[in-house]
């Protein structure tokens, strides 16, 4: 008997018992189909449960940054020790493999039902069917196995393979190994003397804590790419493009941080950057891509930004900047507006 066709069978009888009781007792009602519905969330292999909607990569990145990215990272990474939801290809005969959607899990359909029920974090269940089906498009774009055009539906479910999908086989144990368990249990005197600790674990991965302030001014800062520039004033900008700028750049703040007490996360922080020579953020390590453009005189003038803020995988081959850009030149003069607004 399959899991599904089990736990289908207990919410039947569970719920053909509480009816008996309510009957017999005088106690309740019956469940209104609409109420069953709520609680039935299980999305099959198959695709059996999924709701209507559909999602593209592109919108999932947006969504992702904002609901995801502050935990997972804004390319599925992980921050700290929150999962990593990408990556781990050919690991899982290491010693410490990594165990990631693209790396371990055997069907789709566990990816979307998590998502669905669970996430983001503190808010579950707050996501509409059309923002899942768009997150867990980017989350698979994030490991390589559908392109930035695809788009999620009940309709291209079962297109997607998942590498790991053979991996699992059926738990056999009951019929194979059952009598290896069964006896009397030793109670004493079971191995013989002396025991010894042959092995302790090698990784200790814990949800992470808060960290407090004198762990953060006890931990070394890691040495700047480069060394810090002079840089050029700025010109003063309008304040009601900075207040518009500041809306659109909710965006980006899921990786970027600014103003006071600001620190480097999956990206620099952006205090000072319009005018700023490109890789001299202190304690943050740059991708190739960033530093080969930063040796050959790269510089965040608010043109340069602009362009970039664009269409960042087309100005920066390689970039690990996934976001797809700024479409509408409104929204990047804002940006760059705000951005201007902080200095170094």
């Amino acid at each position: 008997m399959s899991k599904y066709l089990e736990i289908t069978t207990v919410l039947a009888l569970c719920l053909g018992t509480g009816m008996a009781h309510a009957e017999a007792f005088g106690l309740g009602r019956p469940a209104l189909p609409e109420e069953i519905a709520a609680w039935n969330l299980d999305v099959h292999p198959d695709g059996t449960g999924l709701p209507d909607g559909s999602g593209d990569v592109l919108t999932g990145e947006e969504v992702f940054a904002d609901k995801c990215a502050a935990c997972h990272g804004d390319f599925a990474e992980g921050v700290d020790n929150w999962p990593k939801l990408a990556g781990g290809m050919g690991t899982l005969a290491d010693k410490d493999p990594l165990k990631t959607v693209g790396s371990y899990w055997p069907y789709l359909s566990t990816t979307w039902d998590y998502v669905n029920r669970s996430m983001p974090f503190g808010n579950a269940q707050s996501l509409t069917p059309d923002e899942v089906y768009a997150m867990v498009a980017y989350i698979l774009y994030s490991n390589d196995l559908v392109d930035e055009d695809f788009v999620l539906s009940r309709e291209t479910f079962l297109d997607v393979e998942m590498p790991n999908a053979e991996g699992f086989i059926v738990d056999d144990r009951i019929e194979t190994e059952h009598s290896l368990w069964v006896g009397e249990p030793c109670m004493s005197n079971c191995k013989p003397a002396p025991v010894e600790v042959t092995m302790r674990a090698m990784v200790l991965d814990v949800t992470p804590q808060e960290e407090t302030a004198e762990q953060a001014a006890a931990e070394p800062v890691e040495e700047a790419a480069a060394a810090p520039v002079t840089e050029p004033a700025v010109a003063a900008v309008d304040p009601a493009l900075v207040e518009q700028g500041e809306k659109v750049f909710k965006k980006c703040q899921a990786c970027h941080q600014v103003g006071e007490g600001a620190k480097n996360r999956s990206g620099p922080i952006l205090n000072g950057i319009v005018g700023r020579a490109a890789g001299t953020v202190d304690g943050f390590k740059y991708s190739g891509p960033l530093m080969a453009m930063a040796e050959a005189g790269l510089v965040w003038t608010p043109e340069a930004l602009t362009e970039f803020l664009a269409a960042p995988k087309s100005y920066m081959k390689g970039t690990k900047m996934s976001f797809a850009g700024l479409k509408d030149d409104a929204d990047r003069d804002a940006v760059v507006a705000y951005l201007s607004s902080f200095g170094g």
